[in-house]
């Protein structure tokens, strides 16, 4: 019965206890037998457990029964909590009517929990808010308390858990049955369904995740995608359970997939409407915001023989992540590989660690970028987007430059908001406010370059605040900036993998550092080699690495000095030749020094 089911996700700041708390409520509704759990049991991904966080949302359907005698069916999504897979959380909320928000009872509000606050009242869902970790001698109930009834305007009714013990898992329970409210919807109407993800499976193709708003969905009927019109006929139904679990259909209010024979997942829209090919539905979902890749770096093999292998890979892995990118592109250092786009910098992370384990590569990564805006100076005020420091125009056909910024919340002690701003200031941030959310906690609000942000920001914020400062950013557009490109040239000649795009007053100080260190590293030739850096056409950094000397006057002993002299003349022409001829290979050790520079 549609009114005895309950659709909700946890949500929470990293780290908070979010998937210790789905545990709890999977083991007191007997979902998993004791042989069956374990810590973190919805995570099944080795990287997301040994590194304790989620990556990918998942759904489990559990059974309660209530202490007023009714049988509730609950749809649990479990989300990431990472601000890189934020956008896994809207997608889960979207499929909900509620959700718990989990707050650590020692560290209090924090960023993400701020984030996830605004998604769920953009989602209009019903918020239960609970305070865990109760059961740490240093957990401060109280406070977190009026931290958490300020930022919900007066809620009050706010449980105390402690997930790890399982106190108050029955409360939650409890909770979730009568204070979330019921799906609205009838099976007797049209389909009507919402695609709120998709995966790939090698043997049943691509299966969507809908959440069924009205209608039923039986094997055998056909359904259409409502964004592209296309039609399948459906060959299974099920619900989530710790495996895929088959079902003879999918109701009005349940949560559940479906497959169709569909060949490719980015056939799929997410956001889309799914509904009945005969009888359609009039209603459909305006879908969500597309998925747009903010950091980009490229991929090579350390064995060229390997492109092969890295180019299947990566349209494997690409199945079952639709939000990563990917495009092919050639370097004279490094070869054939691949330039990807990530969500940020974990998830460039995870999808390098990804391949690794998965598909046994051993990849070489280039320094992240990230996407600019290029107006030229023509009629038109043509505008292009690029990623890549190649693709950077000469200067002089360039109107304006404008960089992707960000909207960072900072929430951390009092005490660190000098060494913070500090930090912000050399990193190009604008400031936009600061408040106390009580006596000795505040919220700092920059407008970040999102360039600045993915070199080594998050571990110099945590290094100044002593591991205090919970960081959340935002998207808020571009902004014009005075960016050039940055070209490192070894014997007169560009090195296309070591280009940079940056801001025209660090490029002086960073074209120096790069010409030093690649002096070091790049072998001694037989003649002179100019290491030189290079920004609208004028050098600004050079260094020289001197050419070996051979002693071609050591066989001689005496005689006239024109002869000694004849013979340095003719290796004085010899490496000038050799100057104009010769190739000169760059050691991809220098490459990875540039790298760390950049770090």
């Amino acid at each position: 019965m549609i009114e005895n089911i309950r659709n909700f996700s946890i949500i929470a700041h990293i780290d908070h206890g979010k998937s210790t708390l789905a545990d709890r409520l999977l083991e007191y509704t007997h979902t998993v037998t004791k042989r069956e759990m374990r810590e973190q049991v919805l995570d099944a991904m080795d990287l997301e457990r040994e590194r304790g966080i989620t990556i990918k949302a998942k759904a489990i359907r559990l059974n309660y029964a209530s202490g007023d005698g009714k049988t509730y069916q609950f749809n649990l999504i479990d989300t990431p909590g990472h601000v890189d897979f934020s956008y896994e959380v809207s997608r889960s909320l979207s499929a909900c009517e509620g959700c718990i928000l989990v707050v650590d009872a020692v560290q209090g509000v924090e960023a993400q929990t701020l984030s996830n606050v605004y998604l769920a009242g953009e989602n209009k869902l019903k918020i239960i808010p609970v305070i865990n970790k109760i059961d740490l001698p240093n957990a401060h109930i109280a406070d977190v308390r009026k931290q958490i009834t300020e930022i919900l305007a007066g809620e009050e009714d706010i449980l105390e858990v402690s997930a790890k013990q399982g106190t108050g898992t029955m409360d939650v329970l409890e909770a979730v049955a009568r204070r979330i409210p019921c799906p609205l919807g009838a099976v007797e109407k049209p389909l009507f369904g919402l695609i709120f993800d998709s995966m790939f499976d090698p043997y049943r193709g691509a299966l969507i995740y809908v959440r069924m708003f009205d209608g039923r969905v039986v094997p055998g009927m056909k359904i259409r995608m409502v964004s592209s019109g296309r039609e399948y006929e459906v060959t299974e139904a099920g619900i989530f359970h710790l495996k895929m679990k088959t079902c003879p259909a999918l109701e009005a209010g349940e949560v559940g997939y479906i497959a169709a024979g569909i060949k490719n997942i980015h056939d799929i829209k997410i956001g889309d409407t799914v509904t009945d090919s005969v009888k359609p539905t009039e209603k459909f979902f305006s879908g969500f915001r597309e998925v747009k890749p903010y950091v980009f770096c490229s991929m090579y093999t350390k064995d060229n023989n390997e492109y092969d292998k890295l180019k299947k890979s990566l349209e494997k892995f690409r199945l079952n992540d639709a939000s990563f990118d990917y495009k092919p592109e050639n370097s004279e250092v490094l070869g054939f590989g691949f330039r990807c786009g990530f969500l940020g910098l974990l998830h460039m992370d995870i999808v390098k660690e990804r391949l690794r384990r998965e598909y046994g590569l051993n990849l070489l990564i280039t320094a992240p970028n990230v996407v600019y805006r290029i107006v030229f100076r023509d009629e038109d005020g043509k505008e292009v987007f690029i990623n890549n420091p190649s693709e950077f125009p000469d200067t002089g056909k360039i109107k304006e430059v404008a960089e992707p910024y960000v909207n960072a919340t900072i929430i951390l002690p009092g005490e660190y908001i000098g060494r913070v701003m500090k930090l912000l200031e050399t990193r190009r941030a604008k400031f936009s406010s600061l408040k106390y959310i009580n006596p000795t906690r505040a919220v700092l609000v920059y407008e970040l370059p999102l360039a600045e942000m993915i070199l080594d920001f998050y571990d110099r914020l945590k290094s100044v605040s002593q591991g205090y400062a919970s960081f959340d950013y935002k998207h808020t557009g571009y902004s014009a900036s005075d960016m050039v490109k940055m070209e490192i040239l070894v014997n007169h000649q560009p090195v296309d993998a070591l280009a940079r795009i940056m801001e025209r007053s660090q490029a002086y100080y960073r074209a120096e550092k790069i010409v030093e260190r690649l002096k070091e590293v790049i072998p001694r030739q037989m003649f002179s080699v100019p290491i030189q850096a290079r920004v609208d056409n004028r050098i600004i950094a050079r260094e020289n690495l001197k050419a070996f000397r051979k002693d071609v006057t050591a066989k001689l002993y005496g005689g006239d000095v024109t002869r000694k002299n004849k013979l340095l003349d003719k290796q004085k022409a010899g490496k000038k030749k050799m100057e104009k001829l010769g190739k000169l290979d760059i050691p991809q050790e220098a490459f990875f020094s540039i790298l760390r520079i950049d770090e």
